[in-house]
């Protein structure tokens, strides 16, 4: 016997909204997502990603539109009707029951037969390699084996979909790099789509295969890791995939979608990626790709710098009280002058101005 995901060939969410008295938590998210996908939904705090996962998951009603497992419309069946997967943040396992039985809690539930029961539980410990502790309590593992725990118990059920929502929040650095390689590795062995909430933009493109960022309710760009990392549609999703100087600029001329911005007193170009209207336009670059070079169009003064092993990492300010952050090979110290400039085809421009 093998633990698999029950067939299905598409989830759908059709136009899905979810309000809160007069807040829009949620407004038409529609998408769709393929079997064997590993879908991730970034943002800040507040965004709406763990309002989606919950009305997937069915603790939380739809206020509008609708959910679809093939043809089936499931968004009025009761969450374990639906028979997904769930991994919470804080594990939620029983801390009175050994880890065996905490992974077939699901399956006794669905008063399957207890020889059915044993191998299915037998079959997870080993998947997440758990087999030798299968008769602890939850307090005598560590974190990230509690955690591996609950993955045990959300695909044990053999879910089409397992929701995750920041598993890996309450675990120490190392143990998140570890957890990130089991996550995939198992969503790889089972089949099943994922669905896995998260802030940390680095969570997401290591595991996703899509990536959904939310903002205020609302979805603002679907994409591979590659194209959300080289091309955010939009400057708000560039800041928040790591793009942390958002300038204000003023576009002077423009080539086959080469601009040439002044920044203050610079010019600096870049590519423009959002259509503009007049010019005021903002410029995005990342800290890595901003760095002291001999004709730098950017004069600056370092304000503080922090060593990051390899390279330096720092903000300075020009004579116009702009900030930038940049990144050094060589050290860099506070009120030391720096011309800085970033490669053209690392610099995008948005239209409009930044907050």
């Amino acid at each position: 016997m093998t633990i698999s995901a029950k067939n299905f060939r598409e989830l759908r969410l059709d136009h899905m909204r979810r309000d809160f008295g007069g807040m829009n938590a949620l407004r038409d998210i529609t998408l769709t997502i393929k079997r064997g996908e590993f879908i991730a939904l970034l943002g800040p705090s507040g965004c709406g990603k763990s309002t989606a996962l919950n009305c997937l998951a069915g603790l939380l009603p739809l206020s509008g539109g609708s959910i679809w497992l093939d043809d089936q419309r499931i968004d009025d069946l009761k969450p374990e009707e639906r028979g997904f997967g769930m991994v919470f943040q804080n594990y939620a396992l029983f801390p009175h029951m050994s880890l065996r039985k905490n992974i077939g809690f699901g399956l006794k539930m669905q008063k399957r037969p207890q020889n059915v029961i044993d191998a299915r539980v037998e079959e997870a410990l080993a998947l997440v390699r758990l087999t030798k502790q299968a008769d602890k309590l939850p307090g005598q593992i560590s974190g990230g084996q509690q955690q591996r725990v609950a993955i045990a118990r959300a695909i044990v059920v053999e879910p089409p979909l397992v929701l995750m929502d920041e598993p890996l929040s309450n675990l120490d650095a190392k143990l998140r790099l570890e957890m990130r390689a089991e996550i995939r590795r198992i969503h790889n062995m089972i089949g099943c789509s994922t669905i896995y909430v998260t802030h940390d933009q680095d969570e997401a493109l290591s595991l996703a295969d899509r990536i959904v960022v939310l903002r205020d309710g609302q979805m603002r760009q679907v994409g591979t890791p590659h194209e959300l990392y080289a091309r955010p549609a939009h400057a708000d999703v560039a800041e928040f995939m790591g793009y942390r100087n958002l300038l204000k600029a003023e576009a002077e001329t423009e080539q086959n979608g080469r601009l040439t911005m002044r920044l203050g007193a610079a010019r600096l170009d870049g590519f423009a990626i959002e259509p503009g209207h007049g010019r005021e336009v903002i410029a995005a670059l990342r800290p890595e790709d901003l760095t002291p070079v001999n004709d730098g169009p950017i004069k600056a003064a370092v304000v503080s710098a922090e060593y990051r092993g390899r390279d330096f990492y720092g903000l300075a300010r020009t004579e116009d009280g702009l900030d930038l952050w940049f990144r050094s090979d060589l050290s860099v110290k506070p009120g030391e002058r720096l011309c800085l400039g970033a490669p053209a085809e690392r610099v995008l421009v948005y239209a409009g101005a930044a907050a």
